[in-house]
């Protein structure tokens, strides 16, 4: 069974590279830099992460209903798997000059989906590994290990890959196998390198985690029944106020924070100026703090519950998000302040939103876990994902509204704390009483 915990853990580190090094930390700032405009940048980001919500909203449910009645759970993996492998690699051929910016947001959505959909069958595999009353351990400790994995792939790409201003990487190197840094090809590598991590740290998933075996029907009777027996189970959902209500709220936050995490990275290069590598040393401390909370919350999950830890870090998301808008070039809430100060600000907001964002996601999947039918674990995790993305375009939309009515990226990310705070009230309303666990 250790061997079994171990090769599920793998899938988080295999995984989280794409959130670590392509939606946050290197990517997306490069996207920034080479579009020439923060604003422009942020705008087609926001667009793109908005279309991608929606595929993943429309597909995943249907997905898990299928998956339940068909099983055969390694096949689906391994076609979501391609999706990741492609879509990461195709990053490979967004240029400066000519950013392909059609080919780079389809590759980079088509990548997103692929892990989105992955993650939804991998986490309902997590009822069968342990005992309820360790879920939230093994939830944190298996979220810590994935940016643990996060942060190893981020500190390999600064030492190796990415270049800087002077075309050398963090310790002053030419970038590996003769990358060109006149034409940003360590940077770009950060695609293929992506997808040869997930290649590589998923075998142990494959090789070591059993998954339902295919059922005599086929997945075109499957679909047949999965399609009405979904919309039966969506008909019923208001009447089930436990699920329901905390759907409905993790919906919005986790919109939410994903909108902090898209756009992180985007802000600091284009209200404070930053560099890619800037943003990826950031990246390391935000990481770090994401493993250490999603550790740390686990563990209080276990002890107390998924709820405590869930209303704990919405209140500081919120009190991050306020503070992280306050942020400007040489002022801080509109007053002035020494030039290093906002700097050294933004990496402490960052900190505690990578501290805060690491226990949020691990508790919210044992929260989920309590209130799903077991039978109908992969559909839960597919409701989850719709969840999730079924209105992922907002704070992708919003922020990319705001900043091109206002002209201001500081005023674009204030969306974000109105999903906060409208999840914080939905999930006051839903019935979050602990379930006793065996």
């Amino acid at each position: 069974m250790r061997r079994t915990i171990w090769g599920w853990y793998f899938f988080d580190w295999a995984s989280q590279p794409y959130a670590t090094l392509l939606t946050t930390f290197i990517f997306a700032p490069y996207m920034a830099r080479i579009m020439g405009d923060g604003t422009a940048a942020q705008t087609v980001w926001g667009y793109g992460l908005a279309a991608a919500g929606l595929l993943i909203a429309l597909g995943s449910p249907l997905l898990g209903a299928v998956a339940d009645r068909a099983g055969g759970h390694r096949r689906f993996l391994l076609i979501f798997s391609a999706m990741y492998v492609l879509g990461a690699f195709g990053l490979w051929w967004a240029e400066p000059g000519q950013p392909r910016v059609l080919w780079t947001i389809s590759c980079f959505v088509l990548g997103l989906i692929g892990m989105e959909y992955a993650t939804s069958f991998t986490n309902a595999l997590m009822p069968k590994l342990a005992a309820r009353g360790d879920l939230g351990r093994l939830s944190g400790s298996g979220w810590a290990f994935g940016y643990a994995g996060g942060v190893l792939a981020l500190i390999l790409v600064l030492l190796f890959l990415q270049e800087g201003p002077k075309g050398t990487t963090l310790i002053g190197l030419a970038p590996a196998f003769g990358l060109d840094p006149a034409t940003a090809e360590g940077t770009r590598a950060v695609g293929p390198f992506t997808a040869l991590w997930y290649l590589l740290f998923i075998l142990p998933v494959f090789a070591f985690v059993p998954m339902p075996p295919a059922g005599p029907d086929g997945v075109r009777h499957a679909l047949r029944q999965a399609w009405p027996d979904l919309k039966a189970s969506l008909r019923r959902l208001p009447q089930n106020r436990p699920l329901a209500g905390f759907l409905g709220a993790s919906m919005l936050y986790r919109d939410a924070l994903n909108g902090i995490y898209a756009f992180g990275g985007i802000y600091a290069v284009g209200v404070l100026g930053w560099q890619v590598r800037d943003v990826g040393i950031f990246g390391i401390l935000a990481a770090i703090t994401g493993a250490l909370g999603a550790w740390a919350g686990g563990r209080i999950d276990s002890r107390l519950g998924p709820r405590p830890v869930i209303v704990a870090t919405l209140l500081v998301l919120v009190g991050c998000a306020l503070v992280v808008a306050g942020i400007g070039p040489f002022r801080i809430f509109g007053r002035p302040v020494p030039p290093l100060a906002p700097t050294l600000a933004f990496y402490a907001v960052g900190a505690v939103i990578g501290a805060a964002g690491g226990a949020l996601q691990a508790a919210s999947r044992t929260a989920l876990i309590d209130r799903a039918d077991p039978a109908r674990m992969t559909e839960a995790f597919g409701l989850y994902a719709l969840s999730g993305k079924a209105t992922a375009f907002l704070a992708p939309l919003a922020i990319g509204i705001a900043t091109q009515i206002s002209g201001s990226q500081r005023i674009g990310v204030l969306p974000v704390i109105a999903l906060f705070l409208a999840g914080l009230g939905l999930l006051c309303w839903a019935d979050m009483t602990r379930r006793p666990r065996t």
